[in-house]
């Protein structure tokens, strides 16, 4: 459903494009397609002056900050190359963008992400990165759950497999957020700085 409102009070939040995430096998759109996209919207909220917010996951040298609970499905031993956490050129990183680090899943627990945000008086999150059933994902519910008024960019995340991309496309999203692509966001985004 297209998005009928965005506050000029908004940031791009973009998860997990790091050199370790973007090496995945995800679907329906590769990797690269994400990274591109977001990277244009990047560009975009920029030139218009709005925040641009990349956060990455990474673990202390001692691996100790990893989260250890009880699963069915445990993930690996945590990586722990410095290269694994870094975010990827394509996405032309800028000096004035912010780059929040977190050790889960969601963007907001245990990091600072929540008060950056509201220092710049962001009401509202445009929300891309990888993978969709995980970190973008948990990042939606907690964005939620934190009162942001949240747009996902369907083409602009990726799932490890097309059916849990869709699920949450066309079954989560829709209940937590707005969902549209990016061609639109970035006409949307023209107008809505048009009127202020």
């Amino acid at each position: 459903m297209p998005v009928t409102e965005l506050n000029p009070t908004v940031a791009l939040v973009a998860v997990d494009l790091q050199h370790g995430i973007v090496n995945l096998p995800v679907a329906p759109h590769s990797a690269a397609e994400v990274v591109a996209r977001t990277a244009k919207l990047a560009a975009r909220f920029r030139a218009v002056g709005a925040p641009v917010v990349w956060v990455r996951v990474s673990h202390e040298p001692d691996g100790g900050a990893t989260l250890r609970v009880r699963v069915d499905q445990p993930g690996g031993a945590p990586n722990l190359d410095p290269q694994w956490s870094t975010l990827v050129d394509e996405l032309d990183v800028q000096p004035t963008d912010l780059v929040i680090t977190k050790r889960q899943w969601g963007a907001f627990h245990g990091t600072e992400l929540d008060s950056q945000l509201r220092r710049r008086g962001v009401t509202d999150i445009v929300l891309t990165g990888l993978v969709t059933n995980m970190g973008v994902e948990s990042t939606a519910r907690q964005a939620h759950e934190h009162g942001y008024h949240t747009v996902i960019v369907s083409d602009a995340i990726s799932g490890l497999s097309p059916d849990d991309h869709h699920f949450a496309v066309q079954r989560i999203f829709p209940k937590i957020s707005q969902v549209d692509t990016t061609d639109y966001l970035l006409a949307h985004l023209e107008s809505v700085f048009a009127a202020v």
